[in-house]
């Protein structure tokens, strides 16, 4: 699945790439340019806008939580975390695995001695890895997905 976030839903956007989802996220884009992007790519519109959600295939996200609606989101559409941290977070670009040696002059001498395996965005350039960050995550996917089922 391809979504498309509209302005409201930013973290939303963050956190679906987390999950490894591509996903595509402006600030500055008009509803007729949402629209257009989301029909020409084939992606599912996620919108908290109620009448651009009736012009195209969307799903209505009504809360203005990020925990909130991924649980709706998760309602709607079946989510699973199969590509957890395989994009990148700001510009969407899937992760290439690179060696240490890859990265040793864009990460500080402690992630090097510490972490084994790093991604780069092939995009942007920037570098990865499971630090506490991606513990931090699990945790929080656990919480979002334990409470799916209350």
């Amino acid at each position: 699945m391809r979504f498309l976030a509209d302005t409201m839903l930013g973290k939303l956007a963050k956190w679906l790439r987390i999950l490894g989802y591509d996903v595509l996220y402006y600030r500055d884009l008009g509803d007729e340019e949402l629209l257009d992007l989301a029909r020409a790519e084939g992606r599912i519109l996620l919108t908290r806008d109620e009448e651009l959600r009736r012009r195209c295939r969307g799903i209505l996200i009504s809360s203005d939580d990020w925990r909130e609606q991924l649980r709706e989101l998760a309602e709607a559409v079946p989510l699973d975390s199969s590509g957890l941290f395989t994009r990148c977070l700001e510009c969407n670009a899937a992760l290439e695995r690179v060696s240490r040696a890859e990265v040793e002059d864009g990460v500080s001498p402690f992630i090097l001695a510490t972490q084994e395996e790093f991604g780069r965005c092939p995009e942007c350039g920037r570098v990865y890895w499971k630090g506490s960050h991606f513990a931090q995550a699990l945790a929080e996917i656990e919480r979002i997905s334990s409470k799916r089922g209350e």
